[in-house]
């Protein structure tokens, strides 16, 4: 039976750039792959409002954007609001941005969890890793059952780069993680009750309304 702690996923979302000039944080490289990440995770007091402002993002390079729909999804606001960064996004600098959202149907069901960030300084592969095994550890998900294995996704989309997911689940129907990685992006997203097919398909869906 599956291992994990859907009912903990909180119904809010933040969406906030930050813009922090000396967060410490193990870099993403540096954590083997079985270990759970310890950079320091910005409270409230460390999150600037989506308009700050902050450096030009280079020709070519792409910035995370605050949307209020993704692939047809609805962000969550109001009472719910998220009041923390339930995934550790890694070393944040001075540039970066943090984007973290609830976003679900509007018809109902389990909301799907985002966080991703812009301006990354190393290779974005690398810090997509760290969110893979961010989410993981958010979900409570046990080393004993094995370490799942991301599968890339035949189209990313217009958007390039790289698009992979995995499934969190023994059973083909589970929690799935899916994660982008480009120039200068990277962000994963939890889908409950989905498969590794459809949670891609709306991913990228979602990308093209949450990056520019």
């Amino acid at each position: 039976m599956f291992r994990t702690s859907r009912g903990r996923l909180r119904r809010a979302a933040i969406t906030a750039a930050v813009a922090v000039a000396a967060l410490t944080a193990c870099q993403p490289e540096d954590l083997p792959a079985d270990d759970a990440p310890s950079s320091a995770i910005p409270d409230a007091s460390a999150v600037a409002s989506p308009s700050a402002s902050r450096p030009a993002v280079p020709g070519g390079e792409r910035s995370l954007v605050d949307a209020a729909e993704a692939g047809g999804l609805r962000k969550h606001t109001g009472d719910g609001a998220v009041t923390d960064v339930p995934v550790d996004p890694g070393e944040m600098r001075e540039g970066m941005r943090l984007v973290v959202s609830h976003f679900a149907d509007p018809e109902g069901g389990d909301p799907i969890l985002f966080e991703g960030v812009d301006n990354v300084p190393e290779d974005t592969s690398k810090r997509r890793e760290h969110l893979f095994r961010g989410m993981l550890e958010y979900i409570e998900w046990d080393p004993e059952l094995g370490q799942p294995q991301a599968q890339p996704v035949a189209d990313p989309g217009p958007l390039g780069g790289s698009v992979e997911c995995l499934t969190a689940s023994l059973a083909e129907n589970g929690q799935v993680i899916c994660g982008w990685a480009d120039e200068s992006t990277a962000a994963v997203a939890l889908f409950p009750d989905s498969t590794s097919d459809e949670a891609g398909k709306l991913f990228v869906a979602m990308r093209g309304d949450l990056e520019r």
